[in-house]
Formats: C-alpha cells, structure tokens, sequence
C-alpha cells in the first residue's frame, strides 16, 4: 500500500502517543537523536563514555539498565553506517510493564523533518518534544474582519483558528449631535475612523510579525465594503504585512465568529489547505447521508460490508480514532469471534473472559489497528482514503456522531 501524506502523519502521531505512555523507573529511558551530519563512530565514542559515567549510578537495579540501554544503542548503531536524510532517533531502556517487571525495548524513527541537533537524554519518559512539534502545521494567515465599530484579528494556523485580538471604536454613528456643524462632526468621525484603523493595523501588525515569517503565508481581510476597501488602500498594516495582502471578502460578523466566516469564504484561496480539503469532503458526506441518492455510509460494520463489495469511492477516517479489531479464540475448543475494542495501555490488556460454547477461557491471538484493516481494505478496491482532523466542527462530528469512520459510495447498496 502506497501510503499518502496524512497516513504517514498518522501512523507517526500514533507511534508518538504509544512512545507517550512508556515510562521507566528513575532516569533508565534514553533518547538519542541524531542529525544527518553527525558522524556515527563519534556517537559510538558518547555511548561510550556516558557507558563510564553510568558505573557511578548508585542504585544497582538502576545502573544496569542504563548500561543495558546504552550496549543496546551501541549494537543498534552498527546497522546504521550514517545517518539518514532527516537524521534518525532511537529510544531504549527498560520499560516498565507492570507486576513489578522491567522490559528493555528500542524503537528507532526516521522523523519526517530534519533533526537539527544531537541530543542524548535521560529521563523516566522518552523525549518527544523535538518529534511532536513536527506534527504541528508551520503554514499560516493572518485574518482580520473589521467594520467601524470593532475588528477582531486572528490566525490560521494548519487546521487551527485562533483569536489574537479584539478592538472596539468610538467613531460616532452618522446622526451628528445638537450645536455640532455638518462639516464638523463629519471631521470628527473621518479623524475617529483613520484613528481605529491605525489601532486595528498596529494591533494585527504586531500579532503577524510575530509568526515566524518563513511560515507565514499572508493576510487575508474580510468586512463590509467600503470598511475594508479603506483598510487595505489605506495602508495601515506595516508595509511588510501590506505587501501579504492575499484578499478581501464580504463578511457579516467581525467578533471571533467572523473569523470563522472569513475562513469559509477563502475557499479557492486555500485551496492546498489540508482542512479546507477535508471540509469538502465532509460536507459531501453529511450532504450524501440525507439526499434520496444514499451515496454515503458509516458505522464500522456497513463501512466494512461495503469496502468489501468494493462500492466505497472515498473512506473517510477520523485521525483520533483509536481502535482495535481483535481475534478471540476459545483455548478448549473451536469458537472464534472478532470484536472491536477502544486500545488500551498495555497495563491494561482486555480480558476476553470465557468461552460461550464450552466455558473455557478466551485468548486473543490478534490484535490488529482498526485504521490499518480498514485501509487494507480500501487499497485492495482502489478507494481513495482521506483523514478527518477533529480540529473542526464537522471533523469533530465525524468522530463524536459516526464512531470516526464514513463512507462516500460509488453506487447505492442499501447497506
């Protein structure tokens, strides 16, 4: 199976969270990162050292597992002749895995982005912290929906809409007060509206320099016209954030939900934003599942039924769904069932119970990641897989309303 980008992020988001919940007794978890350039036999000649250095452990039990990770490190090594492209991390040490028993596991990564340092640490958990930012979208825009009576400025950020600022004015409304000439009080509002517009353009300016600039995409404005016409003629972000301008569109709200409305409205604009993506495809979905066509399908069963007939077009998977599809087999006799289980930490393993037919105990001889079945499944018909972040409303409901699997159907099946 070809994997695509966003499987990738998800088996590596997956492999981080099991790294997560591995823990140690005292500091006998080591991290090793390696960047590209860093020669190995000076690794090797570290490992060596800090070898040395752990005969000074006081606690025996402890002082033997930290040599035990680091001889496990220093034969893992040998296999590795230079490091790859991005570099390379291996974690090792004795795991804790309950009953008062220690296992000594390695797990090495290739990260998706380059190391830029070498790190050698010890702890009672792995160090992820380098690994997890490379799951956090660098691209992002800066919003603004403005009219004259208050702005909110945010940002987009991957799949993430943050409000960063809120400014309300007090430009006059357009019925002058008694004794104030006509000329006059208009005067007053032009002075009182350029006067919010320096404060909205300051206020957003700052919040967009900010972003590192290497990552930031550029700057969209939504608002009633002429107010935002006004703005962005009127030069009032900093001339860096100006010339980022990437459009103007019409929008009802200028508090936080307005951000949102913004953000709807960029469509095409955004067109190679991962959650722009998975919008459309959810609105297809939820469109599909109350049209008389019934050309979409969810929960784990009919999902499967129709991977099977090859009827499914696009499989919808939601990137925080954590299951797994169990074989259970009678240890007496010849009763098998599958069963579907949300995972579990390894401390707490799911206890089939006893046998229906014959009363013996139940034993699972196959645990398999319920994302990994169902996209085997779907390569072998040619369906097309696409990961649904929660990170936004329908995404979110994908997972909380349809148990995080949906289907978009080639035909109706009825299933």
């Amino acid at each position: 199976m070809v994997e695509s980008e966003a499987h990738k992020k998800y088996e590596f988001k997956r492999t981080l969270e099991a790294l997560r919940d591995k823990k140690g007794r005292g500091t006998e978890l080591i991290s090793l990162y390696i960047p590209h350039d860093k020669q190995i036999h000076e690794v090797a000649s570290q490992l060596r050292e800090e070898f040395g250095q752990a005969s000074n452990i006081k606690s025996r039990v402890t002082r033997q597992n930290v040599q035990g990770a680091i001889e496990s490190l220093l034969s893992r090594l040998k296999l590795i002749p230079k490091a790859p492209e991005n570099g390379v991390v291996i974690f090792c040490g004795a795991v804790d895995i309950g009953a008062n028993k220690t296992d000594l596991e390695t797990f090495i990564i290739e990260p998706p982005e380059p190391i830029t340092s070498y790190k050698y640490h010890c702890d009672s958990s792995f160090l992820l912290t380098p690994l997890e930012d490379m799951l956090h979208e660098k691209k992002t825009y800066g919003l603004i929906v403005l009219d004259r009576r208050e702005a909110t400025v945010g940002l987009l950020r991957g799949k993430h809409i943050e409000a960063m600022a809120h400014l309300t004015s007090m430009v006059p409304g357009k019925q002058r007060k008694g004794g104030q000439s006509s000329h006059r009080f208009q005067q007053l509002r032009l002075i009182a509206i350029n006067e919010f517009y320096t404060r909205i353009g300051e206020a957003a300016s700052e919040v967009f320099l900010g972003v590192d600039q290497k990552d930031f995409e550029g700057v969209f404005i939504g608002g009633p016209s002429p107010t935002k016409e006004e703005f962005e003629s009127g030069e009032f972000l900093h001339h860096e954030m100006q010339k980022k301008i990437l459009g103007l569109f019409d929008v009802a709200y200028t508090d936080e939900s307005g951000l949102f409305e913004l953000f709807d409205k960029l469509g095409e604009a955004l067109q190679d934003v991962e959650v722009v993506q998975e919008k459309k495809y959810m609105e297809r979905f939820l469109k599909e599942l109350v049209s008389d066509t019934g050309l979409a399908s969810y929960g784990e069963e009919q999902v499967r039924k129709n991977l099977q007939m090859g009827s499914v077009d696009t499989l919808l998977l939601s990137d925080e769904l954590r299951k797994a599809r169990l074989t259970i087999k009678c240890t007496n006799c010849d009763y098998e069932e599958k069963k579907t289980i949300m995972k579990k930490p390894r401390d707490e393993e799911y206890q089939p119970g006893n046998c229906p037919k014959c009363g013996s105990s139940l034993k699972v001889v196959e645990s398999v990641d319920i994302v990994e079945e169902l996209s085997t499944l779907a390569d072998q018909m040619s369906t097309n897989i696409v990961f649904i972040s929660s990170d936004f409303e329908e995404g979110n409901q994908l997972l909380t309303a349809f148990g995080g699997i949906g289907t978009i159907l080639r035909y109706k099946t009825g299933i």
